[in-house]
């Protein structure tokens, strides 16, 4: 489902908000899309911009469920899968396209927030193609410098690795399925396809425009770097907290194909499509690195954690050691993880109220912590030390011990099973 079918099923559900009145571009559309949480909004009408504008349309796990056909409870398992078995997608002739002029000019390009560096384009994915390595997709925000040129942020993997064998012309997508921005968050080992998880995830199909081979999207930008660096930030990022300014690899816009009734998707940064774009692709990989050492029943990356930095983790415990052990996977399986809470398989880890009362109920802190200093952790975190990004890392685990008797630590089920409703009065 691309991303024209989705807002269209959005519609027919009654999901979706239209804003037919006039917009500013600048604060104005980042705070409505900040009121409106995690609600998918149409922004028809934003001043100076020949395009309406799309928001939210992953900003919560039942969006994506509906974007992939499948159930909210899958979506762990189902990426899991995927990137153990990506899917190499069938290439098709997709007509609509047309070249417009390469200018950011008419674009609708926001400014979210009075720190930031300047109007960014947040949600759109870098697609390159080397002969080495195959095809790489990958999330790059990009500053406007002027109306021809964005600065992006590239942090050294893989986009770096295809520069440094000589790729210096990339295509630049925004407006792209569910499954593909999914699939290009995904972080693999440089050589695996991201599209070939996502079509894996749902039938995603490569298309040809302007030379490249690409997801279908709203809008193909064709760019390359001028081999010049510039000022890229502050920037509001996933932890709601300001980036640093960097130097930063500046792009030039040679060609953009559009349809005629092109829907750019904007993503606000901090916001809760942020979030679950980020946090959510992290969850199998920690899933999979703790299935090593001990049976993991399930994981949720937390957006109190500005779904990067915390994890709640169910196990089905079998050893005593088996709390640490996860812990332990759980640092390896997500690099940038700085907080991990490791509960037993009858504790809800959606919910933060049960991984709380796990950890009032079951945990020690003079026995059950794990304290690792001076570990390399994120660069979002503030806290951290900015030029090495060495933090502290703990792991709580909240599992009952085996030698104890597990009644002690369970909630009781209700003695009855009744509905107040039938006792209230004209019911």
């Amino acid at each position: 489902m691309n991303l024209r079918k989705f807002v269209n099923v959005l519609d027919e559900n009654k999901m979706l908000k239209r804003i037919t009145k006039e917009v500013s571009p600048e604060y104005e559309v980042a705070a409505l899309m900040e009121q409106a949480g995690d609600c998918p909004l149409l922004f028809e009408n934003v001043k100076g911009s020949k395009f309406p504008v799309i928001t939210n349309i992953c900003s919560s796990r039942e969006l994506v469920a509906m974007s992939l056909n499948c159930e909210e409870k899958d979506i762990l398992h189902m990426i899991a899968k995927a990137g153990n078995n990506p899917k190499d997608p069938e290439e098709k002739v997709e007509l609509g396209y047309i070249e417009i002029e390469p200018t950011l000019e008419g674009m609708p390009i926001l400014t979210h927030q009075k720190g930031d560096g300047g109007a960014y384009i947040a949600s759109a994915i870098a697609v390159a193609h080397s002969e080495k390595y195959g095809m790489n997709m990958s999330f790059h925000r990009g500053m406007k410098i002027d109306n021809e040129q964005l600065v992006l942020r590239i942090l050294p993997r893989n986009l770096q690795a295809f520069r440094e064998e000589g790729v210096n012309e990339f295509a630049f997508c925004n407006g792209v399925s569910g499954a593909v921005l999914l699939g290009a968050a995904t972080s693999f080992e440089i050589g695996t396809s991201e599209m070939a998880i996502a079509n894996a995830l749902s039938e995603s199909p490569l298309i040809e425009v302007g030379g490249h081979m690409v997801p279908e999207s709203e809008f193909v930008m064709i760019c390359e770097f001028t081999g010049e660096e510039a000022d890229e930030g502050p920037f509001l990022d996933i932890t709601e907290t300001l980036d640093i300014i960097r130097k930063q690899p500046v792009v030039r816009i040679k060609k953009i194909f559009a349809r005629n009734d092109s829907i750019f998707h904007a993503l606000l940064p901090g916001g809760p499509e942020h979030k679950v774009l980020m946090g959510m692709p992290r969850e199998p990989t920690i899933f999979y690195e703790i299935n090593k050492e001990v049976e993991c029943i399930d994981v949720n990356v937390t957006p109190g954690g500005g779904s990067w930095l915390h994890a709640f983790v169910s196990i089905n415990k079998k050893d005593e050691e088996d709390g640490r052990k996860a812990i332990e996977a759980a640092f390896r399986g997500h690099k940038s993880l700085k907080h991990v809470w490791i509960v037993d398989n009858d504790i809800d880890v959606t919910k933060a109220e049960e991984v709380e009362w796990a950890m009032a109920t079951r945990f020690q802190g003079d026995k059950d912590m794990i304290v690792k200093e001076l570990e390399k952790g994120s660069s979002l975190d503030p806290s951290s030390c900015i030029e090495t990004r060495e933090t502290c890392k703990v792991g709580f685990d909240c599992t009952v011990p085996l030698d104890k008797n597990l009644e002690h630590f369970q909630k009781p089920e209700p003695a009855m099973q009744i509905n107040l409703d039938d006792y209230l009065e004209g019911n």
